[in-house]
C-alpha cells in the first residue's frame, strides 16, 4: 500500500499541500477529486518521487521515499506507470518507439521481446497495429491510449492517472474509463486517478477522496460520495457555484 502522512508543500506564496494524510490500499482504484490548482497533480508527483515535500512522510510498501537516494528512488519508480494529462509522447518517435522506450532504457530487452511486449500493450488498449504511426497523426483519445500502453509496458504494480479524460469527447472519455476499470481487474494493479470529471470519477473509483485547501477533507465509496451532506464535497460533486467554495 501507499501511506502518506502530514505531507506539506509550498510553491512560491501558495501552500499547495498543507498536511495531507492518505492511505491507498493494494488493488484499489482511488480517485482524488478537487478543483483545478488544488494540488492533485502535485500530490501525484510526490507519490512517484518527482517532487520532495517540505514536511511529511510517503511510504510505498513500507519504504520511506522522503530522503531516499536517487538510485533507490529509481528502483521504486519502476514499480509505477504514469499516464500524464497530455500523454507526454515524444513526437519525433513512432508509437512503437514511445511505448518501448522504457523497456530499452531500463530493462535492456532484446528487440524481439520489446516488439512483442509493445504489440501486446497496444492491443490491450485497442490500438493493435499502429506501431509505425507518429503521435502527430493520432487523435487525442488515441494519444491517451498510447500513453497508457507505455505506462503498462514496464508491468507496473501502481498506475497514476493525471486527468485521464481531460479534452476528450464523452464517448472517448467513457472508453478510457472502461480501460481503467478493465486493467485494474485484469492486472490487479493499484491505481490513483486525479480528476475533476465527476462522471469519470464515479465510473472508475473504489474509493473517492477530496483535496481542498491543501488537505484531504473527505474519503468514501462512490455511494457515500453521492449521499454526503458535507457542504464542500456536495457543492463540488454537484458542480454548483453556490456554497462554501467560491468561484475563482
Amino acid at each position: 500500500m501507499i501511506r502518506i502522512r502530514g505531507l506539506k508543500k509550498r510553491l512560491g506564496a501558495k501552500q499547495v499541500l498543507d498536511g495531507v494524510d492518505l492511505d491507498i490500499e493494494a488493488g484499489q482504484t482511488v480517485v482524488v477529486m478537487g478543483r483545478s490548482g488544488s494540488g492533485k497533480s502535485v500530490l501525484l508527483k510526490h507519490i512517484i518521487g518527482l517532487m520532495t515535500p517540505d514536511e511529511g512522510s510517503i511510504e510505498v510498501e513500507e519504504q520511506e521515499l522522503v530522503g531516499m537516494g536517487e538510485r533507490e528512488l529509481d528502483a521504486v519508480r519502476r514499480r509505477f506507470g504514469m499516464l500524464f494529462q497530455s500523454a507526454a509522447l515524444f513526437d519525433s518517435l513512432t508509437v512503437g518507439d514511445n511505448v518501448g522506450l522504457g523497456l530499452r532504457e531500463h530493462l535492456r530487452l532484446d528487440d524481439t521481446e520489446v516488439r512483442r511486449r509493445v504489440a501486446e500493450r497496444l492491443e490491450w488498449v485497442g490500438l493493435a497495429g499502429v506501431e509505425a504511426m507518429k503521435p502527430a497523426s493520432l487523435s487525442g483519445g488515441m494519444r491517451k491510449r498510447v500513453g497508457l500502453a507505455r505506462a503498462l509496458a514496464m508491468e507496473p504494480q501502481y498506475i497514476l492517472y493525471d486527468e485521464p479524460t481531460t479534452g476528450l469527447d464523452p464517448i472517448m472519455a467513457d472508453a478510457i474509463d472502461q480501460l481503467i476499470r478493465g486493467l485494474q481487474k485484469r492486472l490487479a494493479v493499484t491505481s490513483v486517478v486525479v480528476t475533476h470529471d465527476m462522471t469519470s470519477a464515479y465510473k472508475v473509483a473504489d474509493r473517492m477522496v477530496m483535496l481542498y485547501e491543501g488537505r484531504m477533507v473527505f474519503s468514501g465509496t462512490p455511494d457515500e460520495t453521492r449521499a454526503t451532506t458535507d457542504p464542500v464535497v456536495r457543492q463540488f460533486v454537484q458542480g454548483s457555484s453556490t456554497g462554501p467554495i467560491r468561484p475563482l
